[in-house]
């Protein structure tokens, strides 16, 4: 029988990024996934300011960026959110096809040890006390292998979620989104999103030269889950909406997908974890899918290493479910709000009218942007600091060892206590072994906080190996720091 630490079922970016992320920490992680080859296909077309940035902490974001375009706006709803003046160095949505992102996430995993081996879907899993045994069914036969944990990032029919008996409650569809990339003899001047028709809406996206990306949207039609959606049928569709059809032809993928919206009651039962779509679906209203994916596997890496090194409490490896499962059942909520006023229909038109007056204020406008892009979340670490919690702002350093970025610290992907404008680096030696300890001065005198505003520049942060403030200090000591330490880096040595 096989032996490994961590088993991750499904080779999708949420798998691939959990598998760097555990690499990164030195644990064995083995990729599994139940398709033949990956199929170049792409439901998500882009990325939020949060996670070009978590990308930028792990060195993954350089040669990314210029695979794709950027777009200084993104939508609620179809109605547009203006991003240029969110406090990020990435205030834009980066359009890049999500067989893209793949490809990046799957080279840097094969190098760091972990390759996808696919044909390998998951039919049986056993756990106790100890670990967990997972059957693979392959081509030639069955495999076994064992594990301290197993985690289901493969999707929302999870093998994982349903042989694990995880209930995935939620709201079921009443849209059909149809989707087709095609190209186009007689092509639009300019590309558009969510032009409204009184049986739905349609769009019209250039992702690379050459073909487009066409989708129609229609409310109150809904197609039986596993059901074909033919070129033919999505053209008509498009036709009746759109008045024409572009000359479209030369499909290279159509497909169908739904505004049901579920959810995993539990992201954990013993050992084994969910993450991605396999604990959550929901309409890809805003571009959040894929996004919430990837954060979800930088929470649990470093969380799920620490445990299987045995350097953390139980108590670490529950708080990704703690974290997580709320900022997944606020983006249900929202993509649910977008689908309500999406409707067409005069009701619904009146409503975006006001909606949009609304979205034209700043304080309206920041507040979706800063959700949609995940700019805004607050994990609870029991301190009142408006940094606790918060990601922390990529803001310029200047270290002993020459210049920095906050992003650029993080690429080994370990906590680090950072000490900042010549206070004295608080005294803890029972941590040295798993924190790295920066002294630093801020380019900046104020940090400005997405949500909050400005505050001074503390005298120290710990951050954890995600980026966010697990303690903060705006005075020079230690008041606290122990206590966090041991909550998020594990019981002093």
């Amino acid at each position: 029988m096989e032996k490994t630490d961590v088993v991750i079922a499904g080779g999708g970016p949420t798998g691939l990024m959990l598998a760097c992320e555990l690499r990164l920490a030195g644990v064995r992680a083995t990729l599994l996934d139940g398709l033949p080859a990956r199929t170049g296909e792409s439901r998500a077309g882009g990325i939020h300011a949060r996670t070009m940035e978590i990308f930028d902490q792990r060195g993954l974001l350089e040669n990314l960026l210029p695979l794709g375009r950027p777009v200084q706006a993104g939508h609620f709803g179809g109605l547009r959110l203006d991003f240029s003046d969110l406090n990020t160095r990435y205030p834009y949505a980066l359009a890049v096809l999500q067989s893209v992102i793949e490809r990046e996430l799957d080279r840097r995993a094969t190098e760091l040890g972990a390759p996808v081996q696919w044909s390998s879907p998951i039919t049986e899993i056993r756990q106790d006390d100890a670990g967990v045994e997972v059957e693979v069914g392959e081509p030639h036969g069955t495999r076994r292998i064992r594990a301290a944990y197993l985690v289901g990032c493969d999707g929302g029919r999870s093998a994982v979620r349903k042989l694990t008996g995880i209930d995935f409650a939620g709201t079921d569809a009443t849209v059909t989104g149809m989707l087709a990339d095609v190209e186009l003899t007689d092509p639009p001047a300019q590309p558009f999103f969510g032009h409204r028709s009184d049986a739905g809406d349609f769009s019209v996206w250039q992702f690379e030269p050459g073909w487009y990306r066409l989708i129609v949207q229609r409310h109150d039609r809904v197609l039986e889950r596993g059901s074909n959606l033919t070129f033919e049928d999505f053209r008509d569709n498009f036709h009746e909406l759109a008045g024409t059809d572009f000359g479209m032809h030369s499909p290279r993928w159509v497909t169908h997908y739904s505004d049901a919206a579920r959810q995993a009651d539990r992201y954990r039962v013993g050992r084994v974890l969910l993450a991605g779509d396999a604990a959550h679906i929901h309409y890809p209203a805003g571009g959040q899918g894929l996004n919430l994916g990837v954060q979800d596997a930088v929470n649990l890496g470093w969380k799920l290493a620490a445990t299987v090194r045995g350097t953390a409490s139980d108590d670490l490896l529950d708080s990704y479910e703690t974290e997580r499962h709320p900022i997944a059942a606020r983006v249900l909520h929202n993509t649910r709000a977008q689908t309500a006023i999406s409707r067409p229909g005069p009701h619904t038109d009146a409503l975006r009218d006001i909606m949009s007056d609304l979205i034209d204020t700043d304080q309206v406008r920041h507040r979706l942007g800063l959700m949609i892009t995940a700019l805004d979340i607050r994990y609870d670490t029991k301190s009142d600091h408006p940094l606790a919690g918060r990601r922390v702002p990529d803001i310029a350093l200047t270290t002993p060892g020459g210049d920095a970025r906050v992003c650029e610290l993080l690429r080994t992907a370990r906590p680090i206590l950072l000490v900042l404008n010549g206070n004295d680096a608080p005294l803890v030696p029972q941590w040295h072994d798993r924190i790295d300890i920066v002294r630093a001065a801020s380019a900046a005198e104020l940090w400005n906080i997405p949500g909050v505003g400005d505050i001074p520049a503390p005298a120290a942060v710990l951050l954890r190996p995600d980026g966010y403030a697990a303690w903060v200090s705006d005075e020079p000591g230690n008041a606290g720091l122990t206590e966090a330490l041991t909550t998020w880096v594990g019981a002093p040595a």
